[in-house]
């Protein structure tokens, strides 16, 4: 293109020519020419260089596509509590749901041997066993003791300790109960509250013994006091449940008692 002249000859604009010779000035200053051989590969070359080893004119194998990270959630959302990290190893009774192992219940000593308690109390049993021996319900009344230290008779408010023994009894003279008191201190027996102002030397033993853990000789001793009857109820009951006697390591009687 150019401008019409009057003579109908046509001319390259002088300032179209200017800039044009100026755009190729440029060009060949930013980029110099570089001969085939000295061209190398750049780095971050976007094109994929064929691994060595690869035959030639055999396209290399397809390897895995880079994904782009997955985007990650803020790590507590709207300030709600964060949950527990399941990967966190649990304790091992939670994990396994298993129970913790119960207490065991610590054995009861049955005593049998009498010259080994303290000797008041193996006098005050003994005297017991003689009165009771006798048929005679009033020679217990020396041993019954007075005031804060009379024996307490069962739950009985009778404020004569012989007349709670014979309303005890399933007779009137009390003669049951004595035969009850020469079976119960004819068994072994246990120490209780030991080492308490409350310690007590408690016929028969099986006051402290569950029933489930008796053994057959044991049993038997149990059928001297009671039915078979009678030691089913007391199963049902938990415990046993008939009479008991008990004896202080001072020599008093403290207590004849049934029933829990």
């Amino acid at each position: 293109m150019g401008r019409l002249f009057p003579d109908g000859t046509r001319r390259p604009l002088r300032a179209a020519a200017l800039l044009m010779g100026l755009l190729a000035a440029a060009g060949d200053a930013a980029s110099p020419a570089f001969a085939l051989s000295d061209l190398q590969t750049i780095p971050g070359d976007a094109q994929q260089q064929t691994p060595a080893g690869t035959p030639e004119g055999q396209a290399p194998a397809a390897g895995p596509t880079p994904q782009a990270p997955a985007a990650q959630a803020p790590a507590n959302p709207g300030g709600s509590i964060p949950r527990p990290d399941p990967l966190v190893a649990k304790p091992p009774a939670a994990a396994s749901g298993a129970k913790p192992a119960e207490a065991q219940p610590k054995p009861v000593e049955v005593l049998t041997d009498i010259s080994k308690i303290p000797a008041p109390v193996a006098r005050m049993r003994q005297l017991i066993v003689e009165a009771a021996a006798s048929g005679d319900v009033e020679r217990l009344r020396a041993l019954l003791g007075k005031g804060p230290t009379q024996t307490v008779i069962g739950d009985n408010e009778e404020e004569d300790p012989i007349e709670a023994i014979k309303g005890l009894s399933g007779d009137s003279d009390g003669l049951e109960i004595l035969a009850i008191m020469l079976d119960l201190l004819s068994t072994g027996f246990v120490k209780m509250d030991a080492g308490t102002p409350d310690e007590v030397y408690v016929w028969p033993y099986f006051v402290a013994k569950p029933l489930a853990s008796l053994t057959p000789p044991e049993k038997v001793d149990l059928m001297r006091l009671v039915t078979a009857g009678d030691v089913m109820a007391m199963q049902e009951f938990g415990s046993y449940n008939f009479y008991r006697i008990g004896i202080s390591p001072d020599g008093q009687w403290k207590f004849l008692s049934g029933g829990d």
